[in-house]
């Protein structure tokens, strides 16, 4: 390269232009050219090429234009670079507060450095039947002093975690916004301390090409891409897969009091959504909503996400609000959305992993709807509601819940998608933790300094009886039971499913539901709850990894419907072309799904997976206060059942070993205690 460079930048409507450059550490002394529209303008952007170049440096942009409502032009301001893969400043976590808040002090980065060895890293490509996603956040998986990690709340932290990860069969780490942002730009202090909170979610991007420099252990030394890449590598190695939380619905620059970082100093009109008068359209609860549909604010984004893929080696995205992405510059939504089309087509994004939160804020919802929805896996919001619903008690779910086990064949057969088209959650970073989600009626976020104003009302949770703490053993034994019941229908569910970091052993956030302001303990993962509990740590472990044994639980199509197959069943015939699925209730062959009902039970063929041949399987499920003999039916197959789960027994016999597992006849009464559930597998 011999230090030279071109720069570009494109605005629209600007009049005049400036490069600026910095030494990277030290002086602050700014190097100015101003850019002649004559000679470096093409179109829409302003370039210029430069000779003698250090090998690290600082840049930016300063640009003015004409006085308009709809424009911010401000040449006072240095602008980032919008496709800057690397920022000064805020590279040690919690210093990042500017002394101006209305703009930006910090820089895009250019480092001149020896190419990246991949060696042979290749991306895992777990197939989605085969996926166990795991949600986490970079900061706080390891913060908690009992993460025993050498560099906790970093990216090299993760990869010392590694081992865990592989123990418990995870298949891919789905990592919360790891974009730039400004974690010091919450305006909330706690109330009872007066402490400034931060913001520890991190969804207000800046720069969508930059890893944040303070996840890195060697961000100080500007070495967040190295170790990124690493971290990646390391988890490819595992055979684990790295997907990235990317939001693209807004930035951090907010609304008119927000601070301005490059897009709205660039240009205003053509990066966000605006009236005639100039005012952000809000359509995702944050101050400004991203004009995503506009070609050049599409190809920026596709820029971004194909760095991801090819530069950082990135195996998927999941979208935040995504069906913000499926609006017009006016808000309007559209059928054939032009960026989530070019995103569904583009060919360096083929073999990722799409998934769309299939909502916003301002009520557009198309879980099983979102556009190009084949290529799309979907967060299925009404899987988690309809299974905490149903766990509860509520009247009229025992035929969704059946729906949703199913892999929520209504939501996407009709449009020709499959169970791998729904990602299924009880939990996730937004909402309750699965221990809170059993220990309280409502939201606890009054921490938050919004006098518990912020995050869901309707929750669907259940306390079993008191709210929060308690020495109630009764009370506590129920807790764990329910926390068990909705593990074990999360895991035999057809579909993908997602766990929350730290659930599978119990993590609290006291009940704060919106936790995205608490860098602390109640943000952060408590390492010493796998030890206090491992009991349940255990269970959790071993349900994982007996769906990963059992191709029945892993399908790539629906059931098929064959009333012929049933009625040689329910004869007592056994053969290798029965039905896929049957439906029981506390006898066989007679589901109830009433209104009343609490009750409900099925067999899984193991013969008609579509793949190797597999273990039969009956499950019942019973989410009533009284116990409940159920009428064991006989195998499909007409092998002996095993009873390997019971969520109402103690550990270690709440799952157990398949082969060693307790025989139970056909025919017989197998009581269900209250709210429980209970797993038979019949082995070839």
């Amino acid at each position: 390269m011999n230090g030279s460079m071109n720069f570009s930048v494109l605005c629209k409507h600007g009049t005049s232009a400036w490069l600026v450059l910095q030494a990277l550490e030290g002086d602050d002394t700014e190097t100015l050219i101003a850019l002649d529209p004559h000679f470096n303008r093409t179109g829409h952007y302003w370039h210029v090429r430069l000779e003698g170049l250090p090998d690290r440096f600082r840049y930016g942009w300063r640009v003015d234009g004409p006085p308009h409502p709809c424009l911010r032009f401000d040449p006072s301001i240095v602008l980032l670079d919008p496709a800057a893969t690397l920022l000064s400043g805020g590279t040690v976590w919690g210093t990042a507060q500017e002394q101006y808040p209305d703009h930006t002090e910090r820089r895009s980065v250019f480092i001149a450095g020896p190419h990246y060895d991949w060696a042979d890293d290749a991306p895992p490509l777990v197939p989605w039947e085969d996926s166990i996603i795991y949600e986490l956040h970079v900061r706080g998986f390891t913060c908690h002093p009992s993460s025993g990690v050498q560099n906790p709340g970093t990216f090299a932290g993760l990869v010392e975690k590694i081992p865990y990860l592989q123990s418990m069969g995870v298949t891919a780490v789905e990592l919360l916004p790891i974009h730039e942002f400004d974690e010091t730009d919450c305006p909330f202090t706690n109330p009872e301390t007066g402490e400034r909170l931060r913001n520890l979610w991190g969804y207000n991007s800046v720069a969508f090409a930059s890893p944040k420099s303070a996840y890195a252990a060697s961000g100080p030394q500007y070495g967040a891409i190295r170790e990124f890449r690493d971290m990646v590598k390391a988890f490819h190695k595992a055979g684990i897969e790295v997907i990235l939380d990317v939001v693209f619905n807004h930035t951090g620059e907010g609304d008119d009091r927000g601070r301005t970082y490059s897009f709205r100093g660039l240009d205003n009109d053509l990066y966000y959504m605006l009236t005639p008068e100039g005012k952000y359209l809000n359509y995702t609860g944050t101050g400004n909503t991203l004009n995503c549909n506009h070609p050049v604010v599409r190809d920026l984004l596709m820029t971004c996400l194909r760095y991801w893929v090819s530069g950082m080696h990135v195996d998927g995205f999941r979208f935040d609000l995504a069906s913000i992405l499926g609006r017009d510059r006016k808000g309007n939504v559209l059928l054939e959305p032009p960026v989530i089309e070019e995103m569904t087509e583009d060919g360096v994004l083929a073999d990722c992993k799409l998934i769309a939160e299939p909502w916003d804020s301002a009520g557009l919802y198309q879980v099983g709807k979102f556009p190009y929805g084949t290529r799309w896996s979907e967060w299925n919001g009404r899987f988690r509601d309809d299974v905490r619903r149903f766990w509860r008690g509520d009247p009229d779910t025992v035929s969704v819940l059946a729906t949703r086990l199913c892999g929520s064949s209504d939501l996407y057969e009709a449009s020709g998608r499959s169970p791998l088209h729904s990602i299924n959650f009880i939990t996730c970073h937004d909402g309750f933790t699965l221990n809170d989600l059993v220990s309280y009626n409502r939201k606890h976020n009054e921490m938050n300094g919004e006098q518990n104003k912020d995050g869901l009302d309707e929750n669907f949770s259940w306390n079993c009886g008191a709210e929060g703490d308690t020495d109630n053993a009764a009370i506590l034994g129920l807790r764990r039971r329910q926390c068990k019941n909705y593990m074990a229908t999360l895991l035999l569910s057809q579909g993908v499913p997602m766990l929350q970091s730290g659930d599978e052993f119990l993590r609290t956030q006291k009940g704060n539901n919106n936790a995205w302001c608490q860098d602390n303990i109640i943000g952060w993962v408590d390492w010493s709850l796998a030890e206090r509990n491992a009991d349940f740590h255990r269970f959790v472990r071993e349900m994982i990894w007996l769906r990963k044994r059992h191709a029945a639980l892993r399908r790539r199509w629906f059931f098929r419907d064959d009333p012929v197959a049933l009625e040689k069943a329910k004869e007592g015939y056994v053969g290798d072309f029965g039905p896929e699925i049957v439906w029981h209730g506390i006898e066989p062959f007679e589901p109830d799904f009433s209104e009343k009902s609490h009750s409900i039970a099925f067999a899984l063929d193991g013969r008609q997976t579509l793949r190797e041949p597999d273990c039969d399987f009956y499950v019942a499920i019973h989410a009533e206060m009284e116990s409940q003999n159920f009428e064991v039916p006989p195998s499909p197959s007409g092998r002996p059942w095993r009873r390997v789960v019971d969520t109402a027994l103690a550990s270690p016999l709440d799952i157990v070993a398949e082969d060693g597992a307790p025989l139970v006849a056909f025919g017989s009464q197998y009581l269900v205690a209250p709210f429980a559930l209970v797993v038979l597998i019949s082995k070839p």
